[in-house]
């Protein structure tokens, strides 16, 4: 990673913890009745050191989470979109579903348990839009301030939950604030999940982004470069944003990468 992007990370991780606030009680409302009927085995955060992939993706993502093609029928111009922190608002979700479908772009919407719990109906919206759901942790902590059999309900709990709803389980997985460590990989590893956090930070959780769709373009445009892994949030001013940076993007000769056309970890996600 460049020392501007490693420096960009840094903030965007800053930030976003800034705003969260400090991390929520492992025993938080609708976790613990889930908590009563769950127990994390040993085997749930054994990592498997198989590297071995599953499936003919397209893409690979490289150590600073940026996707390249694997060979020549795909092309290098090309960004991920991704949205975290939902689903919670159903006006602004669909905004973004329907500026996603008016661009044929494809995105991973990175969700919280507490929000799918309280919001089933907007993760088969989703799921139903043709889009990826992928795991953000139950209720947003940092994890590796976590201990390990903690750290694994958190991301298990989510498998589980957005299985009973839309039958099928997250392949990708991004801890909050962009923070995690050798322990949380081990354990995503197991579920068979794409650790990722991102290297193109919107910031639209910053104040000076808030309510301000042309910052959240601005910072997006700023850092745009082949196989970016963009970071966005369920948030109005992102959602007013949405179509005319995608429309920058497509006039920059970008396109955008279909989830399905990236490789994941091998294994069935659990």
């Amino acid at each position: 990673m460049k020392p501007k992007q490693a420096v960009i990370s840094m903030l965007s991780a800053v930030i976003v913890a800034g705003i969260w606030g400090m991390p929520a009680a492992a025993h938080i409302n609708g976790m613990e009745e889930i908590l009563q009927n769950t127990k994390v085995s040993e085997s749930e955060s054994t990592f498997y050191m198989d590297d071995t992939v599953n499936n003919n993706g397209l893409y690979k993502m490289d150590s600073n989470y940026r996707f390249v093609p694997v060979n020549d029928t795909a092309s290098a111009r090309k960004v991920l979109l991704t949205f975290d922190d939902g689903p919670k608002d159903r006006a602004v979700l669909e905004k973004l579903l329907g500026v996603l479908e008016k661009h044929s772009a494809k995105a991973i919407f990175f969700v919280n348990g507490i929000h799918v719990e309280k919001h089933p109906e907007l993760l088969r919206l989703i799921d139903r839009s043709g889009q990826t759901v992928g795991n953000h942790t139950w209720s947003h902590p940092d994890l590796r301030k976590l201990p390990p059999e903690e750290a694994a309900r958190e991301i298990q709990y989510v498998q589980d939950i957005v299985s009973k709803i839309i039958g099928k389980k997250p392949r990708f997985f991004r801890p909050p604030y962009g923070s995690g460590n050798e322990q949380v990989r081990r354990i995503a590893k197991n579920h068979a999940l794409l650790y990722m956090t991102w290297s193109n930070g919107s910031l639209d959780w910053a104040e000076s982004a808030r309510n301000n769709p042309a910052a959240v373009i601005r910072n997006v445009m700023s850092q745009l470069h082949p196989g970016a892994n963009i970071l966005m949030h369920e948030v109005p001013w992102t959602a007013d944003a949405l179509d005319s940076l995608l429309s920058n993007l497509e006039a920059q000769g970008y396109g955008f990468i279909d989830p399905a056309a990236i490789i994941v970890p091998a294994g069935s996600a659990k």
